[in-house]
């Protein structure tokens, strides 16, 4: 009996999900396929849909993930436009997760541990509206949900424009947060 030394996989979950961020990272959610992610990994080529199921599985245990981890990005930061600064280093560090999060159509929107992610990671985003001049307490009340949208638009497109190329001349050799702080700083000064 031969035995093969591809066989065992300490933890493949981790294995198959860190190599589909290499492949988003370099080509795109397009780009994937169970199929070559077990062969990076060394294993058979069923042996991720033991995981996954599927391709849409896997992407949207990226999702997850990816939620998870800016949830925990923006917990305990208080001032809004911190948070857009964590947001767009978010971004910036975690390439892949952000080009999969925003893509409804790439996961499934039922997947309970993807709704409960998502949850978190709204959660901290609408915290940070919380303390806004005139927009009444609490996540709820008229106008907050307005103003979150609005935070989340802005340090959203900043961070999407960024990771697409389209503000690197602009942006030039400074850091990313740095630069969206003071973009935030133009809009939101007041003249008096």
């Amino acid at each position: 009996m031969t035995t093969r030394s591809t066989y065992h996989h300490g933890d493949l979950r981790q294995a198959v999900l860190a190599a589909a961020l290499d492949v988003i990272a370099a080509e795109g959610p397009g780009a994937l396929s169970l199929r070559d992610l077990a062969r990076r990994a060394g294993v058979s080529h069923a042996a991720p849909a033991h995981h996954f199921k599927d391709r849409t599985g896997l992407l949207t245990a990226v999702a997850a993930e990816g939620h998870d981890l800016l949830a925990r990005t923006l917990a305990d930061t208080p001032d809004l436009r911190e948070r857009g600064v964590r947001y767009v280093r978010f971004a910036v560090e975690h390439p892949a997760h952000f080009q999969v999060m925003f893509q409804p159509d790439l996961l499934r929107a039922d997947d309970p541990d993807l709704r409960a992610a998502k949850e978190r990671a709204s959660a901290e985003l609408r915290a940070g509206v919380a303390d806004l001049d005139g927009i009444p307490d609490g996540p709820g009340a008229p106008g907050a949900r307005e103003a979150g949208i609005a935070a989340w638009s802005l340090a959203h497109g900043f961070a999407t424009l960024l990771l697409t190329h389209n503000v690197t001349d602009a942006l030039g050799d400074r850091d990313p947060g740095e630069y969206f702080r003071a973009l935030t700083g133009l809009l939101f000064t007041r003249r008096g």
